[in-house]
């Protein structure tokens, strides 16, 4: 059985401090990630449905899968969202020594910052001068990183972005409607949400997100990107 907490306490937040866990704020505004990417077709139903609400989000790419599909890549910040760094092969941190960690951050850092300054197809054109929105902000694959991997991260300019809300879409266990109610009962104003575009779990996430969408939106949310 796999444990984890659908909403971050506050200890926690205070604890780890250094890290933004979601926003304080007095408005209606969301913040959806979506770790894991770019998938084919998942991502891109991801990006029809946020299109449909004119919502934004904030992408957290792996490396390997933005090169596997830099196209899929490009159409993400040619919609006006935000990528960020998961590394390049979705590391747990804890179980990796802190040079192979960073190494593998940085290339993710350089293979985001190659695929979106020198790609063009279709409809996506992107300028040596351009600057990927959003390419310094790292989260964690798993939300586990060590503490000293974490230090040489933010000296790097990058912020590292966790979440006071799980959605559990990777979680097998557990149901569609049990997914959607955990996102549901814990989403506030600043709320950071976490979803993930990938094949394990895009059956709760085809069922829920539209949900989510629909339901925040009617309340008269906002759905905004990190940066």
């Amino acid at each position: 059985m796999k444990f984890y907490l659908t909403k971050t306490p506050r200890i926690i937040q205070q604890i780890f401090k250094n890290y933004t866990w979601c926003f304080s704020s007095d408005k209606k505004e969301i913040f959806l990630t979506f770790d894991d990417g770019p998938t084919p077709e998942i991502t891109e139903f991801v990006l029809s449905k946020l299109k449909k609400h004119n919502a934004k989000a904030t992408f957290f790419c792996i490396g390997k899968n933005i090169q596997n599909h830099p196209e899929i890549f490009n159409k993400i910040i040619a919609e006006k969202h935000v990528v960020g760094n998961h590394t390049q092969n979705h590391l747990n941190g804890l179980k990796h020594k802190k040079i192979n960690y960073l190494e593998n951050v940085v290339s993710c850092e350089n293979v985001i910052s190659s695929t979106s300054t020198s790609l063009s197809t279709g409809s996506v054109e992107k300028s040596a001068n351009s600057k990927t929105p959003g390419s310094k902000l790292f989260r964690p694959p798993y939300g586990k990183i060590k503490k000293s991997q974490a230090k040489e991260i933010l000296k790097k300019g990058y912020t590292i972005i966790m979440w006071d809300v799980l959605s559990a879409d990777f979680d097998t266990s557990i149901s569609k409607e049990k997914c959607l109610e955990n996102v549901l009962k814990n989403t506030t104003n600043g709320s950071i949400i976490v979803f993930h575009d990938s094949k394990k779990a895009v059956e709760k996430l085809i069922y829920v997100l539209p949900k989510v969408l629909d339901y925040f939106s009617e309340k008269g949310f906002v759905f905004k990107t990190i940066a």
